[in-house]
């Protein structure tokens, strides 16, 4: 017989929940399932409970109530279970014994023997207790004590945020656990301080005297995972985060790096996240020698420590649905800083700052460029500063059904410390319009038009001749239409669907003076897959391909059940005979073109393949030659990326170098949670390939070589890394690093 009763009395099931957990050994679950919501649950009252059991017996001399058989608590989403409660009203002491399940609004459980309650109600003791906690973890002791304020106080306690069975559901041990005397947890501070505590992991037991850790949702104040590295310019490294939580939307992190062959260095990093937006500034600092101007490392033991570092600071911020600003400032004190301490190999620091405005139908955006070049010997006063950039663009419908116009005002300021200064300005209307025939042809006409201006000031300091225009003001009108034609045919093909769509292109444009202006913009010109029917061949704006011309191709795509294939190729054809600007060797400087093309393979996620090539009309020597592979699953794969540049361009153009380079790498997975793991990058430039170029063919630049271990609680794993090329103070040779992190153990 089951009946409910309303109680009105405070009893708090949040107090029985975090009343304690149970033996430090037994983190397993308990065989008793956590009771759940009923329909009424949500509509009590403050201080009412709803209660059910099987057997309910009221002694009216004694004033004790008992219940037996499946008893059921509800209060406000807290929710008790157990074999049996008693509940003395004189003394106000109430006990649950056997199977208890107890579970609080935030969806933590906490399973236990027996709970006994002071005749306040609030307070109490819990024998053989286990708390899982919604956020991960679970931490169990043989006798807990719930006081005031909520505080919890627990014996002989174990923690463990690391699951306690397998993938089959067999128990296990947990990667790592703390074990404790004594545990205090303050559930206003999310927090658990251990005291004569051991910390175990994969059964070596550590000490640790005084350790606490959060297990909320929030971040608090604490040291973070250490760790270490070796190589041979800075020797044994050690550093040690330390986090600082200023609220839930701040932060800053502080890391002491300490090196055995070199001056300590300090890294900072600091977050926000406002109504706004959000913006993180990271910087490093130290003092050492400098060799930026030097091949090798300086060996004068005169040379003075001076200061070096490294700011990298980006946000954003919305100020509505329609304006925005963002920025990204990358500064180093030198060439060499950021490879010598292993923080970046990138060869140029990009800065940005943007403000723009988007909606549905127009774009404005002011903003302005730096680049910060980290290539030795190369000077960075010769880069250009883009300051400002101006760009509205404005889509509009063309008064055809299907047309439509793009309005581009555009203005650019390019200064440089040293070297060749330009301005420039344009206004530009492309009209497009697009129909689909009865024949199932897509046909595209499109027509554009833009004026230029220029200002360019000290030409003559720009090596390349086609790169420089005219000195002080010039001006070009551009002119171009183009009918674009796809027929797609569709049919089915061994089981599956396969689509060929021929395609021809035909673009007009009279004769344009674009040596006239500068180039800035449009100097890494090459044909590939996927140029071969723009408009304009040239990137950028300061170059417009002027030739009436002819483009041809085809796309083939097959879908079969796991696999698929798609490829195009194509070719163009000038139809004027003037000589073009286009330099020898990007396969567009004679009438006919090179042929380029593209083919993707995907079999399930196992086979990966993408393969981009460019063909000589004449011989059909492969003049681009890239391949992108893996094979594999997740857990096991390797991938190749191979890339031969074989354009035989005037050295001249140092945009446009030939080059030959190969990348590997894999991973292995040799157990459930472990793996080893490789990559390297071999140059195979050669002298006859790039004369300016150093490599004699086969000349590694790094690789790398680990072993890893990874499960839900714990990553652990050493790298073997070895660097080929002397790069000032950045020297060639071996380093290794030891990383170690603990999921969900908090800060």
């Amino acid at each position: 017989m089951k009946r409910n009763f309303l109680l009105s009395s405070v009893l708090p099931v949040s107090a029985l929940l975090w009343c304690a957990p149970g033996y430090a050994q037994d983190l397993q679950d308990r065989p008793v399932d956590p009771p759940v919501p009923t329909a009424t649950t949500q509509t009590l009252g403050e201080d009412e409970i709803e209660f059910s059991a099987g057997v309910l017996e009221y002694d009216s001399n004694s004033e004790v109530v008992t219940a037996t058989s499946d008893v059921r608590l509800f209060r406000r989403g807290e929710r008790l279970r157990a074999d049996r409660v008693v509940w003395n009203r004189e003394t106000g002491q109430v006990v649950a014994e056997g199977n208890i399940a107890v579970t609080n609004p935030q969806g933590d459980v906490a399973y236990g023997d027996r709970i006994e309650l002071t005749d306040s109600l609030r307070d109490g003791v819990v024998e053989n207790m286990l708390v899982v906690l919604e956020q991960g973890g679970r931490l169990a002791a043989r006798r807990g004590e719930r006081v005031e304020g909520g505080v919890i106080n627990v014996q002989d306690a174990a923690y463990t945020p690391c699951a306690v069975t397998t993938p089959e559901g067999c128990p296990k041990e947990p990667t790592f656990k703390i074990e404790a005397v004594r545990v205090v947890y303050d559930p206003n501070r999310e927090r658990v301080s251990y005291s004569g505590a051991r910390f175990t992991l994969f059964g070596l037991s550590i000490p640790l005297p005084s350790f606490s850790h959060t297990i909320g949702d929030g971040s608090q104040s604490g040291l973070l995972a250490p760790s270490l590295r070796l190589d041979r310019v800075n020797g044994l490294e050690a550093s040690v985060p330390y986090f600082w939580s200023f609220g839930p939307n701040r932060d800053l992190t502080l890391t002491p790096h300490v090196f055995t062959n070199a001056l300590p260095m300090l890294k900072a990093e600091y977050r926000e996240l406002n109504e706004l937006g959000a913006f993180r500034v990271t910087g490093y600092g130290t003092y050492s020698r400098r060799a930026d101007d030097f091949l090798v490392t300086p060996t004068d033991a005169d040379t003075e420590n001076a200061f070096r570092g490294f700011i990298d600071a980006s946000g954003r911020y919305q100020f509505d649905p329609n304006w925005s600003a963002s920025g990204s400032i990358r500064l180093a004190s030198d060439q060499t800083f950021l490879r010598r301490y292993d923080i970046s190999r990138e060869d140029r620091l990009r800065n940005n700052v943007k403000l723009e405005r988007i909606d549905r139908d127009s774009y404005f955006a002011i903003q302005g460029w730096a680049v910060q070049t980290m290539r030795i010997g190369e000077n960075s006063n010769l880069q250009p500063i883009a300051l400002p950039e101006i760009d509205y663009r404005r889509r509009i419908d063309g008064g055809i059904d299907g047309a439509r116009v793009m309005l581009q005002l555009n203005t650019l300021a390019l200064t440089r410390i040293e070297g060749q200064d330009t301005q420039r300005a344009f206004a530009s209307a492309q009209w497009d319009w697009r129909r689909i025939t009865t024949m199932g042809q897509e046909v595209t006409l499109t027509g554009y038009a833009r004026g230029d201006v220029y200002n360019t000031n000290d030409t003559l300091s720009t090596v390349v001749p086609s790169y420089r225009g005219d000195e002080g003001f010039s001006a070009r009108a551009i002119g171009a239409v183009a009918l674009d034609v796809k027929w797609p045919f569709i049919g089915q093909f061994l089981g599956g669907t396969q689509r060929l769509t021929p395609r021809v292109q035909i673009v007009a444009s009279p004769k344009l003076a674009n040596l006239k202006v500068p180039n800035e913009d449009a100097r890494a010109v090459d044909l590939e897959d996927s140029n071969l029917f723009a408009l304009n061949r040239f990137p950028g704006y300061d170059r417009f391909e002027d030739s009436p011309r002819i483009t041809y191709g085809a796309d083939w795509a097959v879908d079969l059940p796991g696999f698929s294939l798609n490829a195009t190729i194509g070719q163009s054809y000038r139809l004027s005979t003037r000589e073009t600007l286009l330099p020898s060797g990007t396969g567009l400087d004679d009438r006919w073109s090179d042929f380029v093309g593209r083919t993707e393979v995907r079999w399930r996620e196992f086979v990966s393949f993408t393969h981009r090539y460019r063909l000589d009309k004449d011989g059909f020597a492969i003049r681009r030659n890239e391949v992108d592979a893996t094979v594999g699953t997740r857990r096991t794969y390797a991938s190749v990326g191979y890339l031969r540049l074989n354009r035989d361009i005037d050295a001249l153009f140092e945009d446009l170098q030939d080059r030959e380079e190969v990348r590997v790498g894999g991973r292995v997975q040799v157990a459930r949670y472990w793996s080893v793991f490789a990559s390297a990058i071999v140059d195979l430039t050669d002298r006859e390939e790039d004369p300016l170029s150093l490599s004699d063919g086969f000349d590694p630049i790094r690789h790398r070589l680990g072993v890893a271990y990874d499960d839900d609680c714990l990553t652990l794993g050493l790298t073997w890394k070895r660097d080929y090329e002397d790069t000032g103070d950045a020297r060639r040779g071996n380093s290794f690093l030891l990383t170690l992190a603990f999921k969900n153990l908090g800060r």
